[in-house]
């Protein structure tokens, strides 16, 4: 991307913050609804509207509710990538929103200054 390129999407730098589980799927519309639950402490990285990445794939999370979270997949992402073959139980690799940790540490930073 230019610099001078207007940024849209997601900023996902292609690590893993840990492992989730998937654990339910729930049509809607012509779309599904992905649960998963996470270790407690990437749970505080993880919010609604926000980014994560599940297996590398960027996806947009709905909902939050402690160590669970849910992510809407379009029918073009459920065909075109290797979320489709999830069951019940697999264990995912999970990128969590970069900025959130960031905003952590600064915060950190900050109250040792003062």
């Amino acid at each position: 991307m230019a610099a001078n390129a207007r940024f849209e999407g997601h900023i996902v730098q292609g690590h893993v913050d840990g492992v989730a589980t998937f654990s339910s799927v729930e049509p809607k519309g012509n779309s599904r609804i992905l649960s998963f639950k996470v270790p407690g402490h990437l749970s505080k990285y993880i919010s609604g509207k926000g980014s994560i990445a599940v297996n590398g794939i960027s996806l947009t999370v709905i909902n939050v509710n402690g160590a669970k979270f849910t992510v809407g997949i379009i029918p073009y992402t459920w065909e075109n990538t290797t979320i489709s073959r999830l069951n019940l139980g697999d264990k995912v690799n999970i990128e969590v929103d970069i900025i959130a940790k960031y905003l952590e540490r600064l915060a950190k930073n900050v109250k040792k200054t003062y």
